[in-house]
């Protein structure tokens, strides 16, 4: 055995250094003093970049994959984006909505196509997927907007009407990912956007099962961005989750609103905003803004108090039966 052998067998015999308490508390405290920095350079960062507009990102020759594209949000979202230069792919159990879609799309110069896809159906979405992937190419941008929205007490919800709601508002955006992200992870380029909702930020009366579909995917996006982070992909695929405000898409029947600012948002509106937040990288939005700020705002106080704003503002929903 020569000497350099005898010195790694020495060396690997070696018991572990132990670098006692003293060594851990000053690691420790050096991680706190790193925190601290960085906790504070980020929220200056952030408001900083409030006062920045943001430049739009160039979509043209972007694959936009759009659920619920035969009416409502979904439609506009789709003329928006085809308006930007993107190809459109148009999801939707609506068959002749969607193929309505996709005729305005080309009517106005854009790339266009149309799939029927029951998103309830986990296996009919990996496999319309892989029909879109072999004829259309790789969607770069997922916008998950699809979801019903029956407005009754809990009660009266039977058992079918809830399932449904969660197999169309949250499961399905499990399936959607699953079919679509691992090419943008190989790609290491990507957007999804989720629908969820001011519901989804707010709990309100006659719409428990869909305020909990909608809370549902605030964490979907959360916890899915956290997974990106740790193993380095969340600055190749992105995130946004939009919370809209009652849209006029015929879903919220019978709306109710003490103060007529809170009047009803178009789908035109909403789908500017979509776009607008994809193409700048905003991961949340709310429609109107500032709702997302009063809802982190809320957090902050007491339960009674923030019921006290709730009853004087006085808007929601009424039951549909």
């Amino acid at each position: 055995m020569t000497e350099h052998e005898m010195d790694k067998v020495n060396s690997e015999n070696q018991p572990p250094v132990n670098r006692g308490y003293g060594y851990e508390t000053i690691q420790l405290i050096l991680d706190i003093i790193i925190v601290h920095l960085h906790f504070w350079y980020y929220i200056f960062e952030h408001i900083y970049q409030l006062f920045l507009k943001k430049e739009e990102k160039d979509v043209r020759g972007e694959i936009v994959l759009i659920t619920g594209a035969a009416h409502g949000i979904g439609k506009d979202t789709a003329l928006e984006y085809a308006s930007k230069g993107a190809t459109i792919v148009c999801w939707d159990i609506n068959e002749r909505g969607n193929i309505e879609t996709v005729k305005e799309i080309k009517a106005m110069g854009g790339k266009a196509f149309a799939y029927v896809c029951n998103i309830t159906k986990r296996e009919e979405i990996l496999q319309v997927a892989e029909k879109v992937k072999k004829e259309v190419g790789f969607v770069s941008i997922l916008v998950n907007n699809a979801g019903i929205m029956p407005c009754h007490p809990l009660l009266d919800h039977n058992e079918n009407e809830i399932r449904m709601m969660y197999d169309i508002n949250v499961l399905a955006h499990f399936w959607m990912i699953q079919a679509f992200v691992p090419e943008m992870i190989e790609k290491k380029h990507g957007h999804i956007i989720a629908l969820s909702s001011c519901a989804g930020l707010f709990g309100l009366k006659n719409l428990v099962p869909y305020c909990g579909t909608k809370f549902a995917v605030k964490g979907v996006m959360s916890s899915f961005y956290e997974e990106l982070r740790t193993i380095g992909l969340h600055e190749h695929i992105k995130l946004t989750t939009i919370y809209p405000y009652m849209v006029d898409t015929g879903l919220c029947k019978k709306p109710h609103f003490r103060f007529k600012f809170m009047k009803l948002i178009s789908p035109q509106e909403v789908a500017k905003t979509i776009v607008s937040a994809q193409r700048r990288g905003i991961m949340e939005m709310s429609i109107p803004q500032h709702y997302l700020y009063l809802e982190k705002f809320t957090n902050f106080l007491p339960r009674k108090a923030s019921e006290a704003v709730n009853d004087f503002l006085n808007s929601g929903v009424d039951s549909d039966l």
